[in-house]
């Protein structure tokens, strides 16, 4: 579940690091079942469990993994949390079923190729492409367990809670005292003492104490030789045979380690992400999606905030983040351009480009390109600035386009508000 409490969590505990959580991020996320392939790699208490992609995958797997269990749980796979209390589109309540053996089929059919709309999709929900059938374990006691990195401590640090399952942001944010905190020296490594800490904050009723502590320190192995950002497990359960078992899996990691980590990031499934950012990632482009009206097309970032700033000044709301970069060439504006024309919500195109290495007369070449490949429906405003701004501006009167120019960036972002209503 997300994964709510780390940003509760953040925001309330960790200062600085706070803001910077509840940013949107560029990290991999992967499945909860590769999740807990990878933590069993890694030594760490995971439940027997198998993903499938379709009935006749699960009737295979049912009779192979599963021979001697009556029950087992059905939990259908989409990169968001809230799976348990979700609800499909077809009508379907909960994401996760604990069913007979001989309903899993069922169930599972009712899942695959269906929308599951959670707290953390939005309206418009994730398809589900694979189920993962687990063995269903007696669980007498469910704790909170996660390993993310903080800014203020400049470390990973461990966050455990005695309370887990799906109530965990809420109990955080009304008791966050059952909280514990603990900073680890990145340099020294987690020492016996810190494993024992986050032990004794999770007070296992059970289990033993040393195997626990075990376990802690096989986790922060994972979470530092993988390159993790985010560790999260809910819940940490203690089984009624006294052992201690990861019965979720949440992983996300750094995407400047892809280089040094190519197993893992094989595991990225794009059919999870917004289609917008994958085309955006194949042409070198930098893109977030949001949710207003207006679509930016700049170079650099600290350009792109402004430029979003300033519409949102001017009454607007930007649709996106597109970063074109200082060395773009032609053919990546016109990728841009047809990333920005593919959502419907756009209802005008800023383009604010202040010419350094990246050359306004490119931008303009682009710009005319793109108006040939794809057709435009919504006004478009243009500020260029710098490098070639007299051969971009008469490229662009040349091309015989309708466009809306501005002589600086105040001026555009009020023009595009203007166009956009």
């Amino acid at each position: 579940m997300v994964r709510g409490l780390i940003g509760k969590l953040a925001e309330r505990c960790l200062t600085v690091a706070g803001k910077w959580q509840q940013q949107q991020l560029r990290r991999l996320n992967i499945h909860e079942y590769q999740g807990a392939e990878l933590m069993s790699k890694y030594g760490v208490n995971v439940p027997r469990g198998v993903a499938v992609g379709s009935t006749e995958e699960l009737k295979k797997a049912i009779l192979e993994a599963f021979p001697n269990q009556n029950e087992v749980v059905v939990k259908s796979q989409i990169l968001a949390g809230g799976r348990g209390l979700g609800t499909f589109k077809s009508g379907l309540k909960g994401g996760v079923h604990i069913v007979k053996k001989d309903q899993a089929e069922e169930i599972a059919g009712k899942m695959l190729g269906q929308v599951l709309v959670t707290k953390q999709t939005g309206p418009q929900g994730k398809i589900v492409s694979k189920v993962y059938l687990c063995e269903k374990l007696s669980l007498v006691n469910e704790m909170y367990f996660a390993i993310t990195l903080d800014r203020k401590s400049a470390g990973p640090l461990i966050i455990g809670c005695a309370e887990g399952g799906t109530s965990i942001e809420d109990l955080a944010e009304k008791f966050p005292d059952k909280i514990v905190k603990v900073p680890i020296d990145v340099f020294t490594g987690i020492t016996d003492e810190d494993a024992a800490k986050v032990v004794d904050g999770l007070a296992p009723k059970g289990a033993d104490r040393s195997e626990c502590i075990e376990q802690v320190k096989k986790l922060y192995k994972l979470f530092c030789e993988t390159d993790c950002t985010l560790l999260e497990i809910n819940p940490l359960a203690e089984t009624s045979d006294k052992q201690l078992i990861a019965a979720d899996a949440k992983l996300n990691f750094d995407d400047n380690a892809a280089y040094r980590q190519k197993e893992i990031f094989a595991l990225r499934d794009t059919t999870q992400e917004d289609p917008r950012e994958v085309a955006a990632a194949k042409a070198d482009l930098n893109y977030i999606g949001l949710d207003g009206e207006i679509g930016c097309m700049v170079n650099g970032a600290g350009l792109a905030m402004a430029t979003m700033d300033i519409i949102k000044l001017h009454g607007g709301t930007p649709a996106n983040f597109l970063d074109v970069g200082g060395n773009a060439s032609e053919s990546q504006v016109v990728e841009a351009f047809k990333i920005l024309t593919s959502d419907d919500k756009v209802k005008a195109i800023l383009v604010n480009i202040f010419g350094g290495i990246m050359k306004c007369d490119v931008i303009a070449s682009g710009i005319v390109n793109a108006a040939k490949q794809v057709e435009l429906k919504v006004p478009v405003v243009v500020r260029l600035e710098g490098t070639n701004v007299d051969q971009g501006k008469q490229i662009l009167k040349e091309s015989g386009m309708t466009l809306i120019t501005a002589e600086d960036l105040d001026d555009a972002a009020e023009k595009a508000v203007k166009a956009s209503a």
